[in-house]
C-alpha cells in the first residue's frame, strides 16, 4: 500500500491556490456578477513576469511582487474598460467575455514565452522542515497559510470596511445600491483588483509548486470554478473546503494505479455532486 502522507502534504499545498483563486471567484462574482474564466490565465501572466524578472538577473524576492502587480493591473483594465461595457449584457455573454480575454493572453504567453515548460523557483523553496517524516518546502507552507489567512482576510473586509459592505449590498440588488448611491463601477473596480491579487499569488505559487506552462495555469481555473460552485458563489467558507477537497483528492488518487489517470475529473465530480445537492428540494418538491 502507497504512503499517502507525501502527497497529502503535497496536495494541501496545492489545494491552498485552487481556494485562493476560488475566493477571487467568489468575490468578483458577489460584486459584478461575473463569472471569471480568465482567474487562471492572469495568474498564469503573473507567474510568467515572475519568471522573466528573475532570468533577467532581478532579485528573486521582489519577483512575485512584480508578477503580482501585473496580475493587478490587467485584471483592473479589464475591469474598467471592457466590463463596464457588458455590465448590462447577459451573464453568459459576461462569462464568454472573460473566457475570451483567457484565450487572448493564453496566446500573447505562446508568443513571448513559448510552450516549453518552465519552474518557477522561489526563495522560500530553499527553506523546509520536517513533518510526520515529510520534507515540507517552506513555499508548501506558506501556500497553506496563505489560502486560510488571505480568506479570513477577504471575509473581514466584506464584513467591516466601507467597500466591502458595498460589494455586499451589490450581491443583493445592483439597481437598489445604485439607487442608494453606490458607486457601481468604483465597486466593480475594487472587485477586479481583489480578484487579479489573489490570481497572481495562485498562479506564482502554483507555477513553483508544479510547473511554469500557460496553459496548465490557466486551466487551474477549473478546480478554482469547481470550488466556487461549492460555495454556491456565495459562501466563502464552503469554496475554502471545497478548495481543499478537490486539491487533496486529486493528490490522494495520484499513487493509485487504477484510478491516478482519472484524477483530473475530481473537479467535475465536487462541482456536478455540489449542484445535485442544492437542486436536492427542487427535485422533491417536483415528486
Amino acid at each position: 500500500m502507497p504512503d499517502f502522507t507525501p502527497f497529502l502534504v503535497a496536495g494541501l499545498a496545492t489545494a491552498a491556490t485552487y481556494v485562493l483563486s476560488g475566493v477571487g471567484i467568489v468575490v468578483l462574482y458577489r460584486a459584478s456578477g461575473v463569472v471569471n474564466f480568465a482567474q487562471g490565465a492572469v495568474g498564469a501572466l503573473a507567474a510568467f513576469i515572475s519568471w522573466s524578472i528573475v532570468e533577467r538577473g532581478g532579485p528573486a524576492e521582489w519577483s512575485w511582487i512584480g508578477g503580482i502587480a501585473a496580475a493587478v493591473a490587467v485584471s483592473f483594465l479589464y475591469g474598467r474598460v471592457i466590463a463596464p461595457r457588458l455590465a448590462y449584457s447577459d451573464p453568459i455573454m459576461r462569462a464568454v467575455a472573460t473566457l475570451s480575454f483567457a484565450l487572448i493572453l493564453l496566446g500573447f504567453m505562446g508568443y513571448v514565452w513559448g510552450e516549453a515548460p518552465r519552474r518557477l523557483r522561489l526563495p522560500t523553496d530553499t527553506m523546509s522542515f520536517d513533518l510526520m517524516g515529510v520534507r515540507v518546502t517552506m513555499t508548501r507552507a506558506v501556500a497553506f497559510a496563505l489560502g486560510l489567512l488571505v480568506t479570513c482576510a477577504v471575509m473581514a473586509f466584506l464584513s467591516y470596511s466601507r467597500v466591502g459592505l458595498q460589494m455586499r449590498a451589490l450581491a443583493s440588488s445592483r439597481e437598489l445600491s445604485a439607487m442608494l448611491g453606490v458607486r457601481v463601477f468604483r465597486v466593480d473596480g475594487w472587485a477586479w483588483v481583489i480578484s487579479g491579487a489573489l490570481a497572481g499569488v495562485s498562479g506564482v505559487l502554483l507555477a513553483d509548486l508544479q510547473r511554469l506552462s500557460g496553459q496548465a495555469l490557466t486551466f487551474a481555473v477549473i478546480p478554482a470554478i469547481a470550488a466556487a460552485v461549492v460555495g454556491r458563489f456565495a459562501s466563502l467558507p464552503a469554496t475554502v473546503a471545497g478548495g481543499l477537497a478537490i486539491g487533496v483528492c486529486e493528490a490522494l488518487l495520484t499513487p493509485v494505479p487504477i484510478v491516478g489517470p482519472f484524477r483530473t475529473a475530481v473537479p467535475f465530480l465536487f462541482a456536478v455532486g455540489a449542484l445535485l445537492w442544492m437542486q436536492r428540494k427542487v427535485v422533491f418538491v417536483y415528486r
